[in-house]
Order: C-alpha cells, then structure tokens, then sequence
C-alpha cells in the first residue's frame, strides 16, 4: 500500500507506551489495553500502516457519564485503545509546536505546568487586585465550532495528515449507553488524547491572545476551560465581564449566566462589600479567613483552602474505606491501596492552609484508625 504520510513507527510505538502509562477503560469495541497488547505488533502495524496511507477512521467514542459535584452528569466521550494510541501520535507531533505559542499563565495539560501554579499565582494577585471575575464557560467541550477549531489548527500546521485526522476525530460518532450511534457537529470530546491541546489552542486564541491584546491591564489564570481574570475595580469589572460575554458569543460560545460571576476580595485592607466574596477554583475556595501574622496578631486574609466540594469528596471516600477495611483480610493490602490515595490528598489540598483538610479528616480518619492495630503502615496527616 502507498505510503502519502511520513509517520515513524517510532512514533507509534512511543505513543502506545504513553497510552499504556495512562491507562484508560476500553472503548466501544471493548478491547481492554491488555487484550490489545495480546496481539500487540501487528495492532501497532495494522495502525501505522493505515495511518502512513490516510486510511484510518477513528471508531465511535464511547459517552460515559460520570457524575458532578452539583448532581449533573457530566459526559465522556471514551476512544477505543487503538484510537488513543492514533491521538497520541498526532499529539507527539503537534504538542512541541503548539505549547511554544501558548500564554504563561495557561496552565492546563501542559508540561511543566500545574493547577497548584495555577492556584498559587491566583493568590498573588487577589491580594494585589480588588476584585475578580470567576469566568464559566457553559458546555465547553461540547461546544467548540468545528470550523473556528479547524481554523486555529491550521494557523499552526498545515501538515496534511495532521489536518486529516483532527479533522476526523473532531466528526468521529459517539455511542450512546443504549448502543445508538449519535453524530456530532460541534464539540471535542473529553476523554480523548487530543482533546485537552485542541481545546487550550481554541481558547488560546478565543480568550488568551484576546485579553493580553485588548485589557492587558487585567491578568487572569486559566486551566483548561476554568478562569479567574483580576480587576482593580468594581466598575472594570461589570465592563470586562460584559466584554467577554460577547467576544465568547462571536466564538459560538456562551458564559454561564448563574456561574459566572463578579467576585470582592474583601480582606483586612478592604471594608467594601459586595454580593459574592467567595469563589471555587481547582478545587480551593477562595474566601476572606482569620489568619495571623509573625507578631500574632489576628487579621483577615483571602486566601484558598479546600473547598467545601473537595472536603466533601474526601469525608465520602473515608468512608467508603471503613467498608472496605471490615472485610479486608490484609491491612498491608490495604494500607497499599489508600496510601497514594492520602499522599494526593496532602501534597495537592494540603499546599494552602493545611489545617482545613486536616480538620475535614480528622473525624473519618479517628474512625478508621479505630479499625487498624497500632502499628499499621497507614499514612497518617501530620
């Protein structure tokens, strides 16, 4: 078969160690990665030699609904294990020259960058800026125009094949949980390899070039489809957020009426007052709190700790564990299993104010430890 694209099979293959690495459930053909390794050079073949002669078509993506803090469902679109390693390849290719291009303080899916920067440097400038515009974009990912992708896509590339499969990935069906094969015209699945570097470069160039070249005096943290963007004033504020609502209609998107919202960073300094004085951001809140300075003395802060979803989620999953260590045979089994688990916890909602999540533990985890003997090899919060 004639080869129209020039794609190593070094590519493949390191692409496939990167799925591996990942994990992943299967996809609509319900092949797990471990039955595809069963057959594994011939599948990489049969992939590279299809992808080399632009034959390849990714299959259905698979919707998965994983439930949201809020009581929504939040839909993935799952790719088949072949088509994870097919995404990771263009992904490989296209990474190094689209991360170059992308704003500092984007921080979502790229290397070396990390929400916790992302929190940290939010920190900073609610204690430099008054007031903050907590930006939610509804139905991001579903919601992405085709063509403005395509667009942005080829203001990078314009090496075919590249082109030709996102082309194609961005068509691809998605299969319903009742089996139906469903079209889709807008969006990018989350889920999928190549999803998150397509959606940074669409809202690179929807909000992150937008802003810096028309209110560069307002700086702003995104992650992925999450943003904060400072303002000194209330007034600049109201402005701005009107501003961006049109420029995301211009782009086919739209700002969650009820989410989206204008926030005061009310602290010691600030005695104004204001509807809204709080605000989530990867999984911190952002709220005025008692704190103390080096001489003592107690003075308001605001500042990020755990958020009230996050302390949620970990009193839940203690709890779950209780279940889980009654009919555990092994503790060291188990000490295995949570201890990552726990060290997650610590190193991420542990950075800011780590006494929130250590309080948000305390109870569940007294009740835990009544179930181990002394001595176990669980990590315990310090």
């Amino acid at each position: 078969m004639a080869r129209s694209y020039n794609i190593s099979k070094l590519a493949v293959q390191t692409a496939y160690e990167r799925v591996k690495a990942n994990k992943g459930a299967p996809g609509t053909d319900d092949i797990t990665l471990q039955e595809f390794e069963k057959e594994l050079e011939k599948n990489l073949y049969k992939l590279w030699n299809r992808m080399t002669s632009g034959t390849y078509f990714p299959p259905a993506v698979k919707k998965v609904g994983i439930p949201k803090a809020d009581g929504k469902i939040r839909e993935l679109g799952i790719p088949t294990v072949g088509d994870r390693i097919a995404q990771m390849v263009v992904k490989i290719y296209l990474e190094p020259i689209i991360d170059p291009i992308f704003h500092e303080d984007s921080y979502g899916y790229r290397p070396n960058k990390s929400a916790l920067q992302a929190v940290e440097k939010a920190r900073t400038r609610c204690w430099k800026y008054d007031w903050v515009i907590d930006i939610d974009i509804k139905g991001f990912f579903d919601n992405i125009d085709h063509e403005l992708m395509m667009h942005a896509v080829k203001k990078q590339t314009q090496e075919p094949w590249i082109l030709l499969y996102v082309q194609r990935w961005l068509e691809a069906p998605a299969q319903e949980s009742n089996g139906n094969i469903t079209e889709r015209k807008s969006g990018t699945p989350q889920g999928g390899v190549i999803s998150p570097l397509l959606a940074n470069l669409f809202l690179h160039y929807v909000f992150d070039t937008w802003i810096s070249e028309k209110h560069s005096q307002n700086p702003f943290e995104r992650y992925a489809d999450d943003i904060v963007i400072h303002c000194k004033t209330e007034e600049e504020a109201v402005r701005l957020k009107e501003a961006i609502k049109i420029r995301f209609q211009r782009c086919k998107l739209e700002l969650h009426p009820d989410k989206t919202k204008i926030v005061y960073c009310k602290d010691a300094n600030r005695n104004g007052n204001s509807q809204h004085k709080k605000f989530d951001f990867l999984g911190y809140t952002f709220k005025p709190r008692t704190s103390r300075n080096r001489y003592g003395k107690l003075f308001t802060n605001f500042t990020p700790a755990i958020s009230d979803k996050k302390k949620k989620k970990v009193r839940e999953e203690i709890k779950a564990w209780l279940k889980e260590i009654k009919s555990n045979n092994s503790l060291k089994d188990f000490a295995r299993m949570i201890n990552p688990v726990v060290t997650g916890w610590i190193n991420y909602y542990g950075k800011f104010i780590p006494s929130e999540l250590r309080g948000t533990m305390l109870g569940s985890w007294e009740e835990l430890g009544a179930c181990c003997h002394r001595g176990s090899p669980i990590v315990m919060f310090d």
